[in-house]
């Protein structure tokens, strides 16, 4: 009981594989995805930052860190499932708050419960760290996806995760974004001319969607 059991929970946030049921060059762990969406959130905080944005540091650590705490719970839903339609993915989000709220209430000491349910909530919003977070999210989906593409990995889940993530970043309006389109991702499509797969057609249909 208590915070023991909370930071013991951690461990299975390693056990639990990204984008299951399918061929894999390299195997994600939520908790390695974690930990580069924190890595990706500091320099696109940063990007923000030096055009004057402020950003509450705080609630970008605290939000990224822990934005998959969840899965811990319900597993890593595939995208293209989570997102089959909005009431589908209200109720994914429903379940993963109880289940997180249910843990909270049974394992956390009554002092720190409003912090574990204020660190542990749904950090995606319309605030500069919440679209930070989304951002740093996709990129991570950017990432794995080109890797594999990379590779030769022909499996079609890739293909679509690569392009939805970049459809859905490139909407989100931040200075870190324009940053990304403008200077990282041509980098991307530069480093991935000798896959057998066509990622900067790819990436063209992607940002004309």
């Amino acid at each position: 009981m208590g915070i023991h059991t909370y930071f013991r929970s951690l461990n299975d946030l390693e056990r639990i594989i990204r984008c299951p049921g399918k061929f894999k060059f390299e195997e994600h762990s939520v908790a390695a995805h974690s930990w580069k969406v924190v890595q990706y959130a500091k320099t696109l905080a940063d990007i923000e930052e030096k055009h004057g944005v402020t950003v509450d540091w705080k609630k970008l650590y605290e939000i990224t860190s822990s934005h998959d705490y969840g899965e811990i719970f319900i597993g890593d839903i595939k995208t293209p499932v989570k997102h089959y339609s909005l009431e589908l993915r209200s109720m994914l989000q429903k379940v993963e708050e109880g289940m997180v709220e249910h843990f909270i209430e049974g394992n956390i000491p009554e002092e720190f419960k409003p912090i574990f349910r204020r660190q542990l909530r749904e950090g995606k919003d319309q605030s500069v760290e919440g679209l930070i977070l989304e951002v740093a999210d996709k990129l991570d989906q950017v990432y794995e996806a080109f890797a594999e593409l990379q590779r030769g990995n022909s499996e079609k889940e890739f293909v679509v995760m690569y392009r939805n993530a970049l459809v859905k970043i490139k909407n989100i309006r931040l200075h870190c974004v324009d940053y990304f389109l403008q200077n990282i991702l041509p980098d991307i499509v530069n480093d991935g001319m000798s896959s057998t797969i066509d990622i900067k057609s790819i990436t063209e249909e992607a940002l004309a969607l």
